[in-house]
Parts: structure tokens; C-alpha cells; sequence
């Protein structure tokens, strides 16, 4: 749609054209016409968005500490779920991971050789050495936030406690990869792949971060691997997860044919993965949910 000058903004912000992103479209315009690929409209957050997914990372990160607090050796998985839909409702929100195309539970909780997505249960128990991802996603007023944490249970092996370190190193690698109008999507999956690779672990390739913020997957898919300068230029005002899943052996996996859902290393080796939710700002990026 051509808008001019006093036209309302496209972005929903109700203010005039020429004040709120016609400077940022010229300057999307130049970066095509240079080649470039550029994000959507569907990609860019405004203001009141950006602010409605903030309110939902406050309680999906009050989640994360409470867990924090609460998480044990002898606790159940189900008692991890019970916690976070309990916290969750109380506080206004809804879990986003609720029958969400079928998922069974409030969050995800994956132990040692599981990658992602797996399901709470009242027979998973967790013991001393064991480490944990949780991964908890939020919906507040329409608005979804999205991170998750890894968890040591009791005394870990030097191999699972190097694992869980490197995973956030690579996680902040990406992070501090992000240079708003220079930098692109292949520069986090590079970032992230050399720091792994550096360190013996290994990426995995089958899934990875994403636009959010109006719905829990929305597009950019964001690769945890890839090549400097290629990919989607990252602009103000791109809402998205980046949320390595790095293995200590090979990169492989394969998903679960009984619950169609939780993914597994495909050596029995060891899986870490940490997730925040960043807003690219003007000047760097803002971390929402953690």
C-alpha cells in the first residue's frame, strides 16, 4: 500500500506517516535496491505491541525465577507444569504451550539427551546430575513473550556443566552479533555455530528461534548456524527468539514416535539450550524475556 506523508502509519501506531516510519521505509528501499532481503511489514512491532510484550515477559520471567527457587532433585516434571500454570493463571496469563497443535502441557521440560519439547509427567523424576531446560511461553492481553533456562540438578558431570555454560555463551554470542541496519540473520547462526564448533559441542540444525510477539511462532525462522552477511537484514523494531539447542556430540536428532512431540539426540549425548526474546532497537537490542 503507498501511503504519503499525513497518512496514518501502516505499523497500527495511529500516528502520521511522515512521523513514524516513512524514514525507516526509504531507508528498507535503499537496502533492496543494494540487493538486500529485507523484512515484511509483518515483521515490525510498534510501540503499544512492543509494550504489550513486555507486560507478558514480566510474569513469563517471574515464572523462570519461581522455578528458579523451586526446582529440585525429587520433583517431578508435572510438578514443574503444575507450578507454571498455576503461577501463570493467577497472574492473568495464559499458557501458551497448552494445546498448542496438540501439546499436552504448560511448558516444556527437556532432560539430559533431550533436545526440546518435552512433556511434563508425574514418572519423570528428577534426579542428582540431571540438567533441565524449561521453556515457558506466555500469552497477556493477546501478547506472547518466549524464553527458557536451563537448570542444574545436584552435582552434574564436568561435561554437562561445560555444556550448559557454552549453550549461553552461544546464545549471547548471537545476541551481541545483532548491529540494527548491518547486520543480518546469517551473522546470529554464524556467531553461534563458530562458538560452538570452537568449543567440540555441535548445533543443531532441525529447529531454531523465531518471530513473536503476536502469536508464539510468527516469521523470521531464526538459524543457529549459517554464514556472516547472509540472510534477512535485522532492522528496528523485529521481534524475535534466538534459543541455540547445542549437543555434546553429534548434531543429529530424531523425535519421539510415541508422543510425535520431544526430540532426542540421536547419540544418547547430552543437549543444552537457553532462549531469550530480543526487540531490535535503533541503537542495539533490548532483551524482553530471559
Amino acid at each position: 500500500m503507498s501511503l504519503i506523508r499525513n497518512d496514518k502509519c501502516w505499523c497500527g501506531s495511529g500516528i502520521k506517516y511522515k512521523k513514524c516510519h516513512m524514514e525507516f521505509d526509504e531507508k528498507l528501499e535503499r537496502l533492496k535496491k543494494k540487493g538486500y532481503e529485507v523484512p515484511t511489514r509483518a515483521m515490525i512491532k510498534n510501540h503499544e505491541q512492543i509494550e504489550g510484550i513486555r507486560e507478558s515477559a514480566k510474569i513469563n520471567n517471574a515464572l523462570l525465577d519461581l522455578i528458579s527457587k523451586n526446582i529440585k532433585e525429587g520433583m517431578s516434571t508435572e510438578e514443574i507444569n503444575t507450578l507454571a500454570h498455576e503461577y501463570t493463571i493467577s497472574h492473568g496469563g495464559i499458557p501458551a504451550d497448552l494445546n498448542y497443535n496438540g501439546f499436552p502441557k504448560s511448558l516444556c521440560t527437556s532432560i539430559n539427551d533431550e533436545v526440546c519439547h518435552g512433556i511434563p509427567s508425574k514418572e519423570v523424576i528428577l534426579k542428582n546430575g540431571d540438567i533441565i531446560n524449561v521453556d515457558v511461553t506466555t500469552i497477556l492481553n493477546g501478547f506472547f513473550s518466549d524464553a527458557s533456562r536451563m537448570f542444574k540438578i545436584g552435582e552434574v558431570s564436568e561435561e554437562a556443566r561445560r555444556l550448559v555454560e557454552v549453550t549461553k555463551e552461544c546464545l549471547y554470542k548471537g545476541i551481541e552479533s545483532i548491529k540494527p541496519w548491518q547486520s543480518s540473520l546469517g551473522d546470529i547462526g554464524e556467531a553461534i555455530q563458530n562458538h560452538a564448533e570452537s568449543n567440540g559441542c555441535s548445533v543443531v540444525r532441525e529447529f531454531g528461534g523465531h518471530g513473536v510477539g503476536l502469536a508464539i511462532h510468527e516469521e523470521p525462522f531464526v538459524s543457529h548456524y549459517g554464514k556472516r552477511g547472509t540472510g534477512m537484514i535485522l532492522v528496528p523494531g523485529m521481534v524475535f527468539t534466538i534459543e541455540p539447542m547445542i549437543n555434546s556430540g553429534s548434531r543429529k536428532v530424531f523425535i519421539d514416535a510415541d508422543n510425535g512431540w520431544t526430540a532426542f539426540t540421536a547419540d544418547g549425548s547430552l543437549s543444552a539450550q537457553w532462549e531469550h526474546t530480543i526487540h531490535v532497537t535503533e541503537d542495539g537490542v533490548e532483551i524482553i524475556s530471559k
